[in-house]
Parts: structure tokens; sequence; C-alpha cells
């Protein structure tokens, strides 16, 4: 029988396993997708961003709505509408309606991942936490890893419109799996009144930055709307800084970023994320779009980082004991960044056997890397805080997943345009300089672990 140490952070995590199976399942049907909604395939990053930046936005109101009316209920009515939008997008008939119909699915996705580990966070007592850490991953990389060869199989043998309807029965299950062995974790307080101009300030902000760098150099509005945006997104976030510190109950509270583990998760784990977000939108369009490759062998090879990803359950402890948090986090995200890289030199010719072992071997090093550094970004925040710090870190996630996915389509946008073509006819060698920014960008991490103690996090351990 499984132990509730195992049960609880499988079923709060079942909300990851969607939202992994849907991106990995979209990103290889994309261009399947282009072709049915006659749209350049890099333009669908815009159904990839819409849904990411619908998370970042509407995230803040998750950990006011779990304290309110309760983590368990919240969660199950997240799932609810998750799965309703789901059923939206598969029946989409151009790229604004799918577009619109993923950020009414974020909706439901803003409150679904936070809340969940907000219960995780709360149930599970701290000598547990690596464990549990470890376990809240296994349906995120099942979903990552069955995705790509699900996606594969839809779109080869059916309609791409089934990547979106499948969510529903796996969002049913996981309901009823909550409703049956979730505790609630309603915290015994006061109800406190909703920051509504904190959240409209964010709002704001949020979705005018990542506007502003979507539609930056693509020809999707004037330059100097982008700028604007930019502007304007900027400002309000800060405004939001100054406000926060007057309001006696922020929809989130910054100064929760004065725990120095937490702020490493945060701030230092963002080139990461981005680079996280960048690669699942490259892979399947090189190895579709610039190698030639069907969905379903695209789908099978980038299965291989998830198969990775898997195998972070068998020595993540080990590793963490044996090396500490600091070592583990500073020798993979080295490592890690020299992986993405290493993409860069696949080629319609290089051996598919190769590409797999690439690829699994940076999924488990990326892992362990994303596993290690969330487990100590929690590890100093007390409990009271700790719907403050799930919202920011879920908030801050998609936020960098987003930003990744721009990151992407854009270098693979300037490299097409660098060798003479454009977005719509995409070539094999106009992905590598892309990888090999990725892999660069991850090693901005270091500033921040270089920074931890050698001991950092020797009870968790």
């Amino acid at each position: 029988m499984v132990s509730r140490s195992r049960l609880v952070p499988i079923i709060v995590a079942s909300p990851l396993f969607l939202q992994n199976i849907d991106t990995s399942v979209m990103a290889t049907a994309l261009p399947s997708i282009a072709d049915s909604l006659q749209v350049p395939p890099l333009h669908l990053n815009l159904a990839i961003t819409s849904y990411l930046l619908s998370l970042a936005v509407f995230i803040p109101i998750s950990g006011w709505l779990a304290d309110r009316f309760g983590a368990k209920r919240v969660f199950c009515l997240a799932i609810a509408f998750f799965s309703l939008g789901s059923a939206l997008c598969g029946v989409a008939n151009s790229l604004p309606q799918l577009v619109l119909f993923r950020i009414l699915q974020g909706l439901g996705g803003a409150m679904m991942v936070p809340v969940g580990r907000l219960i995780l966070l709360r149930a599970v007592p701290p000598s547990q936490m690596v464990s549990a850490m470890v376990w809240f991953t296994v349906p995120s990389v099942i979903g990552r890893m069955i995705g790509p060869l699900l996606g594969g199989a839809i779109v080869s043998m059916t309609s791409w419109r089934w990547i979106f309807l499948i969510n529903i029965p796996f969002g049913v299950l996981a309901i009823f799996l909550a409703m049956a062995f979730v505790e609630d974790t309603h915290e015994a307080a006061p109800p406190v009144p909703f920051d509504t101009q904190g959240f409209l300030l964010l709002a704001l902000g949020l979705s005018a930055l990542l506007g502003a760098l979507e539609t930056a150099g693509k020809a999707l509005a004037p330059g100097w709307v982008s700028w604007l945006a930019a502007g304007l997104g900027s400002l309000a976030l800060g405004v939001y800084c100054v406000q926060s510190r007057k309001q006696s109950h922020p929809i989130i509270d910054l100064s929760i970023l004065r725990f120095r583990t937490y702020r490493t998760n945060i701030l230092g784990g963002t080139p990461l994320r981005i680079a996280i977000g960048a690669s699942p939108f490259l892979l399947p369009l090189m190895l579709q779009i610039g190698f030639g490759l069907s969905p379903l062998a695209s789908g099978a090879l980038t299965v291989a980082t998830a198969i990775g990803a898997l195998g972070t359950r068998v020595v993540m402890k080990r590793a963490i004991h044996d090396m500490g948090f600091r070592p583990l986090l500073i020798s993979a995200t080295i490592m890690t960044s020299l992986f993405y890289m290493s993409y860069s030199l696949f080629s319609p010719t290089t051996p598919h056997l190769l590409m797999f072992v690439m690829l699994l071997l940076g999924g488990l090093i990326n892992s362990l890397a994303m596993v290690a550094m969330t487990t100590l970004g929690f590890s100093d925040v007390p409990k009271p805080r700790m719907s403050h710090a799930t919202t920011l870190s879920a908030m801050a996630q998609q936020l960098s997943l987003g930003l990744g996915v721009v990151l992407g389509a854009s270098l693979v946008s300037a490299t097409s345009w660098w060798h003479g073509g454009d977005a719509v006819h995409l070539h094999a060698e106009d992905f590598s300089p892309a990888f090999v920014v990725v892999g660069l960008l991850t090693l901005l991490s270091l500033f921040s672990f270089f920074k931890l103690d050698r001991d950092e996090g020797a009870g968790l351990r």
C-alpha cells in the first residue's frame, strides 16, 4: 500500500501532469496545428505564451482563494475549470480562437499548481520534504514522458484536436483522487481583504511586458507599441513593489524574498527556468520542420528528456546526501548548460540513438538542478507564509517559461532572417544558434548558487 508521504505528493502533483502532458503534446503537434489553421508554425508560440501569460496573471489570486475558501476545494475547482478550457481548445477553428481558449484554460491552470504545492508543504514535515518533493515530480515527469509520444500518435492517426480533449478524463480522475485522499489544509485564520489594486497592477505589468516581448521584431505591431508596452509593464510592476510595502495584506508579499534560499529559488533560478521553457518548444520544431521527421518519430526522441527526469527519483536523495545542495546546484547547472549547447550540434544525419542518449542525460541533469533548487527554496519559509511563497514561485515559474518560448521563437526568427529566409520557411541550421544562447543563459544562475553556504539545507539531507 502506498504511504501517505508518497500518495499526497502524487495526487497534488496531478495538475503538473495535466499541464506537462498538455504542453508536451501541443509542442509535438505544433506543425500539424499550424497547417490546419493555416498560420506560420512560429506564430503558434502565441498559443503557448498566451496560456503561460494567463497563468502568470491569475496565479496571484490562488493563495488568497486557498486561504479564504480552503485549499482542497479551490484545488478541485481549478482542475475542473482547466478541463473545461481544454475542451474549448479542442473545438477552436482559428488562431485567435485558440489563443482565447488557452487564456481561459490558464484561469484554471493558474490555481492548480500553486494550491497543490501549498497542500503538500502544509501536510509534509521537513524531515520528509526531500522524498515528498521527489515524488511530487513523478506525475509531471510521466506527463512529459508520454506527452510527445501521445502527441505524435494522435497527430499521425487522428486530429490534433484530441490533444486537448484527452485532458478531460485525466482531470476527472484527478478530482476524484483529491476528494478521496487529500485532507483540507484550510488555515484557521480570519479572512483578509482582497488586494484589488495589487492584482490589477500585477496583471497589467505582466501582460504588458510579455506582450512587448512577444510582438518585438515580428511585425505583429509597430515598434513604438512594443516599447510603450514594455515601459508601461515595467512601470506597473515598479508601482506594485512600492505599493505592496504599504499594504497590510498585499496579494503577494514580496518581503518573503528576504529568505535567502527562497530568493535564490525565485531570482537565481530564473535563467534555468527560461531555458526549460525554450527547449521543449524548439526541439519538436527542429526535428519535424528542420530534420523532416514525422510527429511520432519526433515524439519518440523528445520523450528521452522526460525519461531522464524520471531517473531523478532514483539518484536525488543520494546526490543531495553526498554532495549537498550548493555543490549539486553548481555542477548540475554547468552540465545543463553544456547539454543544451550540445543540442546545437544535432543535424539531420545525427544518429537517432545518439540524440536520444544526449536528451536523456540532459533531462536527468536538468531535473536534478530543478528539484534541488525547489526543495531548498522553501526550506526556510514559515508555514503561515507558504501561500505567498507558493504563489510567487508559481508566477515566476510560468513567466519564465513564457519568456523561454518567446526567446526561442525570436532566436529562430532572427537566425532565419540572417540566413536570408523568413519565419515560414525554416531550415535545420536556423535552430542551432538558439540552443547555444539558451545554454549560455543557464550559466547566469551560477551567480546566485555560488552565494549559498556550503552547509545550506543541511537539515533536509
